[in-house]
């Protein structure tokens, strides 16, 4: 029977042994990381494995009444062993400062060899048991590299205080020789997590470039009010006061969500009047890319974080006040430091975050940004109503308009997600940029000749509707008020110009799946094709209904092809591009496209939406190669049904996800007016657009509401451009 000093090794101290050889298998490999950089995983794993056994071995003991002031020492030791190694391996890479965690508990016991008084005895506390444990955890955590540095380094700060207090509270406890009063330890815990739980919703950013883990330590000036206020209330008072304030940061927080998921998608904060709307479509594409099963479960799971958040905030803010009441002289101390810390911070304009400054009040500013952002709302009605009412081009003489497009067919084509990002200064543009050089070049071959720019789009991420609006309407169509409010009234569109001046119009827009009689009533549209009307039998590909060769040729067929008729002018929406990019098609000879069964297969082969998002690189890629399939497609359409009199202008409706185009890369997005006809482009050399199809970054960069005037009075005769 193994033997230490007299002491018979029992069960447990066979278990902390081997914590003991896993911490010298663990320190071999930290020493030879010097030469060799060390297997991370095992390192982690082996860590792993000791900080769990260090739960077995005190249990066993207390189970097999082992129990020994040697176990318990060994315990001890193999602990601040292990945290010393884990330290050592961790501090080069988040500063030198980490290894005061391993080395604390060794200069306690040099600094018991100076002040003899520190080598006593201390009342036994688990609260001890759970900073080393967390020691430990935080070490691992940091070692294993699967955090934010910033964050890892806020993990790390946060143990080394919870260390400092731990000793801190023994040394008290050694030189005055009484066991400072003990507060339980679930109570104290309860509380502790209330508090961080409320000061993180109180400044937890609502933008996803703020999002910093150093952005928690900023002081928010609401929270030192509610507990001051509520401290001072009688405490019925102080209940109400609580459970209200309680509910308001709950709804502060799911609008902080709201916004960190719209600026993500649409590059701006929620509207809480008017973004309801996307609620329908946000669902609809959750449910063509990754199935009816997901879409209903992101309801429930949303609704019920929801309810979970307004549940638990108002009773963590009454735990937070409650507490402080309890405790009136420390709070008001607590309340005081805060108060001069924040006043100090105002006033320095110090910031940890860029954009975000130490004395906080986001949470104000957030809920008066919304009550700003209703009041514009109400406001924005009145002047968009205005804007609406002045139009150049109505009652303009049908014989005067359009009349340098007479005999041609005109085609309108949005590329879904076509933004600036895919021609330029991203990790896929190369590829874009190959296709529309080869394209320019091939187009010229045939006769054919383009000029590019750029406009910008009043949406971002989505809101395509918002993008065809302006561009036909003449009117920046920044919100669903705007299009909503828009669609009621009387104006002229691109498409009823044509209609006027007597265009066949048509619409293709593959993405809808109902009756649709705003196309008719406000747009003018003679003809709309959708989802259901234009014989395709293929399948899917997640979001897009079709594909857009598809497209391209069952317009062609539906109306390009029949003779004898009037010119077409269409607007066709290519979604193939549509997030979430995958599976995407490929393209087939046109003369084997049919009635689109020739894509059956094709699904099938390319990888599933909720795969490719695990991995923001791929997601960009698959992105690209959307953008390039698109563009593949419409150059293919100008090559296999070339027509003289065709003119088409190619355009993005907006850029893709911030997820795929990187912080703030604007709001701009590529136009290109095709034509076989050089009269065409000859009336558009004002204009100084580039040469070709792929518009370099000096082009010309107009707002996406001047385009429709812009083109009719180049367009029109002399006396019909100045109606």
């Amino acid at each position: 029977m193994l033997r230490v000093h007299g002491h018979r090794f029992g069960p447990a101290d066979r278990v902390t042994l081997v914590r003991a050889l896993l911490a010298c298998v663990v320190a071999g490999m930290v020493a030879g990381s010097v030469v060799r950089p060390a297997d991370v995983r095992l390192l982690v794993a082996l860590s792993s494995v000791a900080l769990v056994l260090d739960l077995v071995d005190g249990h066993v003991a207390r189970r097999t009444g082992t129990v020994s002031e040697f176990g318990a020492r060994f315990d001890l030791e193999t602990d601040a062993f292990l945290i010393l190694v884990l330290s050592l391996y961790v501090a080069p890479r988040f500063g030198w400062w980490v290894l005061a965690i391993g080395l604390m508990r060794y200069l306690f016991v040099a600094a018991g060899r100076v002040w003899p008084w520190l080598r006593g005895t201390t009342t036994p506390r688990p609260w001890c048991k759970v900073v080393a444990a967390t020691q430990g955890i935080v070490l691992t955590v940091a070692a294993a590299g699967v955090l934010p540095a910033s964050t890892t380094r806020l993990l790390l700060a946060g143990a080394l205080a919870l260390l400092l207090e731990s000793f801190g509270r023994e040394a008290l406890e050694l030189r005055t020789g009484a066991a400072p009063r003990r507060t339980p330890l679930r109570p104290l815990l309860l509380g502790l997590l209330a508090f961080a739980v409320v000061w993180a919703a109180l400044v937890f950013p609502d933008r996803p470039d703020r999002l910093s883990a150093t952005g928690l330590l900023r002081v928010p000036v609401e929270g030192v009010l509610v507990v001051a206020v509520a401290v001072l209330l009688p405490a019925g008072w102080r209940r109400t006061v609580a459970v209200s304030a309680g509910l308001l940061l709950g709804v502060l927080v799911v609008v902080k969500a709201l916004n960190l998921a719209f600026f993500t998608v649409f590059d701006r904060p929620v509207d809480p009047l008017n973004d309801w709307y996307y609620l329908g479509p946000g669902l609809g594409v959750l449910r063509d890319t990754n199935g009816t099963a997901a879409a209903v479960g992101a309801v429930v799971v949303v609704t019920g974080l929801v309810l979970l958040v307004l549940t638990l905030l108002p009773a963590l803010v009454l735990r937070v006040t409650e507490a402080a009441a309890r405790r009136r002289r420390v709070t008001a101390r607590l309340v005081t430091a805060l108060a001069a810390v924040w006043l100090l911070a105002a006033v320095a304009g110090t910031e940890l975050v860029p954009g975000e400054p130490v004395a906080s009040h986001s949470a104000s500013a957030i809920v008066s940004s919304q009550v700003d952002r209703l009041r514009d709302d109400l406001r924005d009605r009145r002047t968009f109503d205005r804007e609406v009412a002045v139009d150049r081009w109505a009652g303009a003489p049908a014989d005067r308009v359009l009349t340098g497009l007479r005999g041609k067919d005109v085609l309108l084509l949005f590329v879904e997600s076509y933004g600036r990002v895919a021609v330029e200064g991203s990790s896929f543009s190369p590829g874009v940029d190959r296709v529309l050089d080869a394209g320019t070049a091939q187009l010229r071959a045939d006769g054919w000749s383009a000029r590019s720019a750029f406009l910008t789009s009043p949406t971002f991420g989505a809101g395509s509707w918002l993008a065809h609006a302006t561009l036909q309407s003449g009117l920046w169509v920044d919100s669903q008020q705007r299009y909503d409010q828009l669609l009621t009234r009387d104006r002229t569109t691109l498409t009823s110009a044509f209609r006027e001046a007597g265009w066949r119009t048509v619409v293709d827009d593959p993405a809808n799946t109902i009756d649709w009689p705003q196309g008719r009533r406000f747009y003018g549209f003679d003809q709309l094709y959708d989802a259901r009307n234009v014989g395709y039998a293929g399948p899917r590909f997640g979001y897009a209904t079709m594909p857009d060769q598809y497209t391209l040729d069952a317009f062609h067929r539906l109306e390009l092809a029949p003779h004898p008729r009037r010119p077409v002018m269409a607007e066709i929406d290519l979604i193939s591009s549509h997030h979430s990019w995958t599976p995407l098609p490929h393209l087939v000879p046109w003369s084997d496209v049919g009635d689109g069964s020739v894509f059956d297969p094709m699904p099938a082969l390319g990888q599933s939406a909720a795969s490719a998002f695990r991995d923001p690189a791929r997601v960009r890629e698959l992105y690209g190669r959307s953008i390039e399939y698109s563009l593949s497609a419409v150059l293919g359409f100008l090559r296999t049904y070339p027509d003289p009199d065709l003119v088409v202008v190619m355009v993005g409706d907006h850029q893709p996800h911030s997820y795929v185009s990187g912080a703030s890369p604007g709001h701009d997005v590529p136009i290109s007016v095709i034509a076989h006809d050089p009269a065409v482009t000859r009336r558009i050399e004002g204009w100084g657009w580039r040469d070709g199809l792929n518009p370099d970054p000096a082009a010309p960069v107009w707002r996406m509401d001047l385009f429709r005037d812009r083109f009719l009075a180049a367009f029109g005769s002399q006396e019909g451009s100045t109606p």
